[in-house]
């Protein structure tokens, strides 16, 4: 028995009225290795007019995160943003240019839910454009923003 395949048949050595009245088949699906920006890469999301703005926590030391802004129309000044963004959470940040995902904004801490908030408020992005990135918390599931 292989714990690997796609698709296990459980036979045992008991009579066959009571393999077809008590064994069930069972599928089992391999792992595959996620990769959480397959779906800012994917051009075919953009083709749908439906664009999202990715937001993602990423651990650094201990306690330390990052948090990361992706997805935003060219047409904003990042840097007015990230101006704003610093001075409303306290924090530090910066925007980096990317190659794949172009311009990146980049603050310190787990601001998820204010940058969440602050661009809905600042109707830069609508509330169904937002796609939260990490692991997931009680007050993702009670805002009504989706999550991954």
């Amino acid at each position: 028995m292989n714990i690997y395949t796609s698709s296990l048949s459980i036979a045992t050595s008991l009579p066959v009225s009571y393999q077809a009245k008590y064994m069930v088949e069972l599928e089992f699906q391999v792992p595959t290795t996620f990769d959480p920006f397959a779906e800012a890469n994917d051009n075919s999301a953009a083709a749908g007019g439906k664009e999202y703005v990715h937001i993602r926590i990423q651990q650094r030391n201990g306690k330390k995160s990052l948090t990361t802004v992706q997805g935003l129309k060219k047409e904003f000044s990042y840097d007015k943003i990230l101006k704003d963004l610093k001075k409303e959470f306290c924090c530090n940040g910066t925007v980096v240019q990317d190659k794949e995902l172009g311009k990146v904004i980049q603050l310190q801490g787990d601001q998820r839910k204010n940058v969440s908030n602050f661009l809905v408020k600042a109707a830069i992005v609508k509330k169904d454009q937002i796609k939260l990135h990490g692991f997931l918390k009680n007050w993702a599931w009670r805002s009504g923003v989706q999550c991954i």
